[in-house]
């Protein structure tokens, strides 16, 4: 989705306007992370640039946008761009945890605790 948003329309209040926007993204999303997934991909990932105008658009993380929206709309802001683009997404492989010293694993884990045991 690459938009420009247009939070000022004459004729209907500016929170309903917002409201719809926020509406209109959320439901891109779900629409686009429904779509079945290519063989090796875990996730759909997005690709997401904002800003007052196409031209001043930067890259954001994906979970900034709706606060992004509501800064314009508390600025006073007449519209803003927003471009979203599904990517593939791979989860990469954590690294094993260590654990740390002085921890008394096999005790944590044979349920041997201070808590709840018996006196």
């Amino acid at each position: 989705m690459k938009k420009t948003f247009q939070l000022n329309i004459e004729g209907k209040n500016r929170d309903r306007v917002l409201d719809a926007v926020k509406h209109d993204i959320r439901k891109y999303v779900k629409r686009q992370r429904r779509v079945p997934l290519p063989e090796g991909v875990d996730y759909w990932d997005f690709d997401c640039r904002f800003g007052v105008s196409e031209d001043s658009a930067a890259v954001v993380h994906f979970a900034t946008i709706m606060g992004l929206v509501d800064g314009v709309a508390r600025e006073g802001g007449d519209s803003f761009y927003l471009e979203l683009l599904a990517k593939e997404g791979r989860r990469s492989a954590k690294p094993p945890a260590e654990p740390e010293e002085g921890v008394d694993v096999q005790g944590a884990q044979s349920g041997q605790g201070g808590q709840g045991g018996q006196v």
